[in-house]
Parts: C-alpha cells; structure tokens; sequence
C-alpha cells in the first residue's frame, strides 16, 4: 500500500483498477525529402484531418460540457489556422528540405523556447500543454499513429498519467474513467476544468505518480483531499467504497429535491443564478432551476467568431437570452478578452505578463470602436427583458465613469435615431484589491458589484491561478480574501446595492457557510452546481453562519482555521455538497 498527496482538483471518490495513460510514440527523427511540394500538401493533409477531429471533438464537448470548455478546441483550430504558424513550417520544408513531422516539431520546440523565455510562470505551462496537444494530433496523422487509440480500456479504470490533454479528457466516459491521477497539472487547467465539468474525481501534482503505478494497481482517488492510495488494505478500500454510497444518495436526493426559496431556519435564501457562456446555455440554466442569469460571457461570442461579431449579431443574441429567461434577471458582462483569452483578429501586442496588462475593460478603452457596438446591442437588447450589464476588471473610480459615460453616449445616439432602448442596471465586477478597498466608493456609483473571486484570489494572493509552482499560495478561502469580501459586502448593502459572488467562490461548500452569514444576495453559478448550492443554503441556519464569517474574518490567519472554523460551525451540513 501506497499513500500520495497531490492537489484535489475535482471533487468525488472513486476506486477502480489503474490504467496507465502513456500516449503513443511520436518521437520524430530528422529526414530528408526531394519533394518540397508534396511534403508541404502531406502536412496540410494532416491539418486537414486534424481540424475535422477537432471539430467533432468541440460537439461532443458543448453536447456533454460548456460552451466556454469547447472553445478551448475552437482555439485548438485557431492554432492550425494560423498563416504565420504554418509559414514557418513550410519554410522549414522548402528552405532545409526536412519531412513535415520534423519541421512541425522544430517549430513548436522553438515556440515552446520563446514562451518559456518571454512568459514565465503566466499560463504558459497551459498554453504550452494546448500547443503540444495540437501538434501530437497532426504529427500522429504524419506518422500513420493517430491519437484515436491512445485510450483502450473497456472496462472501468482510474487513468494515471503524466500530464491530461484537453482532447483525452473531453471523449472520457465517466462510465468508464471513475477516476484521474496526473503527475502534472493545476486546478485551473483545461483538461482539469474538463474532468470537473464531467464529475470525474481528479488529483494532479503529484510528481511522480505515473512511475510508481502500475496497471492493474487498484487505486483510491480522493478528489475532495488530494489523497491517492495505491493498493488499500481491505479496511480502506471498505471504509472509501461506503463514503461512495453516501455520495451517490446524496446525489440522488439533491436531483429529486424541489426548487425552494425558504431555509430550514425560515430565512429566504439568496438568489442562486448562472454563468454562461452562450444562448445556447441558457436551456440548462433553466432545467437547473436558476432565479435568473448572474454572469453571461459575451467574450465566448468574440473567441467563436473569425471577425468582431456585429451590432446585431450581438443584439440578437443578447435578446435570445433575455426572452428564453422570460423576466428572470440577466446580467451580461462585456467583454473580458485578454489575458488568457486572446481574439487573433485584433492583433493585440504580446505582453509578459498579461494577466496584469492590457484585458478587459482596458483593453475596450483601447478599442472604442468595438466597445461601443456591445454598448448599443446590449442597450437594444434590453428592451426585451430584466438587463444588467457589468464592466470586468475596474481598477478606478475614472475607468467606472468613463465607461458608463460612453454607455450613455451611445443611449443618447441611439434615441436621437429613433431606436428603441431598454432601462439598464450599470454594474462593475470587484476582481482587484484597488476595488475592494475603495468599495464604499464605488457602492455609490453603480447599481450592483458581482465579486469575481477567481481573479480577486490571484491578485491579493499574488499567485497566478495557472502556475503550478505556486499551486498552494492559490487560496480562495484565505482569510485576506474573505475580509475583502466582506468590506464589499458592508458596502454595497450601506448603499442598498445587491452584490454577488460569480467566481468559483460561488460552488464551494467551504465558502458558501462564509458568503452565506455575511449576508451575499446571490450565488452564481455553473448550472451544475445550481441543485447542490441550494440544497446546501437550505440547511445552513442563517443566525449560526453570521457567527461563522464573524469569525472567519477576525480571528482566522490562515486557510487551515477558516476551514476549521467552518467544519465546526456547520457539521453534517458541510458534508451535504460535495
């Protein structure tokens, strides 16, 4: 028996045989050729195909996942249809006269280089994780190997690997896969993101995992603690099997349970809304009972385009959603492209550090032209429903202002041109300490905050969420993170604003005992966690969880006491979402 600890990246338990997931061989060896120009329609061949995977691939992922998850194998297409990525390839055949597999590997080791020189420690293990994934496709189709039959197993398995691709996990069946084990990995990476959204219990990190499991080894994933034991005695894998069964009851009570808007101890719960992505979500959102929409993504409507989407592309299909929610709130962000999410269209400068440069609502002040076309399709589209609309990434009081001063520009334009618009609430996302502190200020300035604690985490934790090497200074529930929160709670609710929680924050049955005692309006959400979120605030005793945050925010120092402290406020109920 073995015992290993890594990062609990999805949360479950799961016991089942290893399989060890090594991937084919696609060592590529230097080789001569004499037709340039064959070679170079070889290695368009292989692109050929390999986009047609990818694109049944992004089905099966809005199919069975998200929107915003199959738009990372949108951008996996965008990779292969890049002229200059491609340029150099070609070049590499014609100038060197060497085979497409080779050319194709020297120029992604190059890329990888440059990556690793010019941005370190921001996202590049990830999006070097997405460039490998994309090249091993198509090299697998130069080699006469593809990556269709990598995964074999007909029975189930716990996959131990050393680091997930996105295209492995998204044609996982949970059927078949009850769990995963990765040598590598964040909580916050795609193929992670992709085995959370289908519910398969996940432990990465663990550095070493893959040489020291063996197939056939049965294998205990604790996704909850990061824990893996290779071969239990008998007493653990009885104990693990058990707290399966209570899992699986549990599950099946929150799906039978009704959609109640009333506490145990009498109390109204707070709205429980959801984050989307398209229109096409909003039916899910719907099945799982959501009060209404607290964050719709419109920057997946720019990554899914080849061009900046029109005026009435954005219009019709900010009024699909506002319509299918028939009066339900809606509340649309603008778009919060940048960082890690890149439009190739607009030719934006490569930053070193572009978690902290030019994204979100900077990056709209630096493209007014396309900002102003979202400002007056969303104020169209308002006429249809219940609209709010935020801006990401405020950092001052002058870029608040200077935002909703072009919204009104633009209502001005529009009404001037006899077009009809909608009333609009103007809110901002708190995702920067400058906000948080400053939030009496702001409080007074807008209709409403929605706290997106994914990024408010990173930048008062200064730790990227996507670098590994600082995996456990990532700490939402750290107590520093917590009092921010509640000094934009106090603030909005002095100023009678609502205020919200849309980051992952919202799904955390450690945090929402917290959120819930300091008062948060309303939870958003991934529609499948909607029914889990409920059924948790309905069991929590409203007089008891406003002693907890108390406590949480003026006696905890570290993320361990919070935990703690939480454990011991809320008992049997903490262990009702999982």
């Amino acid at each position: 028996m073995k015992t290993f600890m890594g990062i609990a990246a999805s949360n479950g338990i799961a016991i089942a045989p290893a399989f060890r997931l090594t991937g084919l061989n696609l060592s590529v060896k230097k080789r001569s050729i004499e037709d340039p120009t064959a070679e170079i329609k070889r290695l368009h061949a292989a692109i050929d195909v390999s986009k047609d995977e990818l694109l049944i691939i992004k089905r099966k992922a809005l199919k069975d996942l998200s929107h915003p998850v199959a738009e990372v194998f949108q951008a996996h297409i965008a990779i292969l249809a890049d002229p200059v990525f491609l340029e150099k390839i070609e070049l590499m055949i014609k100038q060197n006269g060497v085979d497409a597999a080779f050319a194709l590997q020297t120029v992604v080791d190059d890329y990888r280089k440059h990556l690793q020189a010019t941005t370190p420690d921001h996202q590049t293990r990830y999006r070097l994780v997405d460039v490998n994934d994309v090249a091993r496709r198509v090299l697998g189709h130069l080699l006469g190997r593809p990556l269709a039959s990598s995964f074999q197993a007909d029975y189930p398995v716990i996959v131990v690997t050393h680091e997930l691709t996105p295209s492995q996990t998204v044609q996982f069946s949970p059927s078949l896969v009850r769990g995963i084990v990765s040598d590598m990995g964040g909580q916050t990476s795609h193929a992670v993101i992709m085995s959370r959204g289908l519910a398969i219990p996940t432990v990465v990190g663990l550095q070493g995992a893959l040489s020291s499991i063996h197939d056939g080894d049965i294998v205990i994933v604790n996704g909850l603690t990061g824990e893996v034991i290779v071969n239990p005695t008998d007493a653990q894998r009885a104990t693990y099997t058990e707290l399966i069964k209570e899992d699986q009851r549990r599950n099946h009570q929150l799906m039978a349970s009704k959609q109640e808007n009333v506490r145990a101890d009498k109390k109204r719960l707070p709205m429980i809304v959801a984050n989307i992505g398209l229109p096409s979500d909003v039916d899910g959102a719907l099945k799982a009972g959501a009060d209404g929409v607290g964050l719709f993504r419109t920057e997946f409507l720019f990554l899914s385009s080849k061009r900046l989407p029109t005026e009435n592309e954005q219009f019709r299909a900010y009024k699909v959603v506002l319509t299918q929610m028939a009066g339900r709130p809606v509340t649309i962000r603008t778009a919060d492209v940048g960082g890690d999410k890149t439009l190739p269209y607009l030719r934006a400068a490569t930053e070193a550090n572009p978690f902290l440069g030019n994204r979100a609502i900077r990056l709209a002040f630096s493209q007014p032209d396309s900002f102003r076309v979202q400002l007056r399709a969303l104020l169209r589209a308002a006429v249809y429903g219940k609209l709010s609309v935020m801006f990401p990434l405020v950092t001052t009081l002058d870029e608040l202002k200077r935002a909703k001063q072009m919204m009104a520009n633009e209502r001005a334009k529009l009404t001037h041109q006899h077009i009809s618009v909608g009333d609009v609430r103007v809110g901002i996302m708190v995702e920067t300490p400058a906000v948080a502190v400053l939030a009496d200020q702001f409080a007074s300035e807008v209709d409403f905050m929605s706290i997106g604690t994914n990024d408010l985490t990173q930048y008062v934790m200064a730790a990227d969420r996507g670098n590994q090497q600082v995996a456990d200074l990532y700490q939402p529930n750290n107590p520093a993170v917590f009092r921010l929160i509640k000094t934009v709670i106090g603030a909005c609710h002095d100023n009678h604003i609502s205020v919200s929680v849309c980051g992952e924050m919202a799904a955390d049955k450690m945090a929402i005992p917290i959120l819930v005692g300091m008062g948060l309006d309303a939870f958003s959400a991934n529609p499948r966690s909607i029914n889990k979120v409920r059924c948790l605030i309905k069991r929590l005793n409203h007089r008891k969880m406003v002693t907890l945050a108390n406590k949480v925010v003026t006696m905890a120092g570290t993320t361990n006491q919070v935990e703690a402290f939480v454990q011991q406020a809320v008992h049997n109920e903490a262990q009702t979402y999982k």
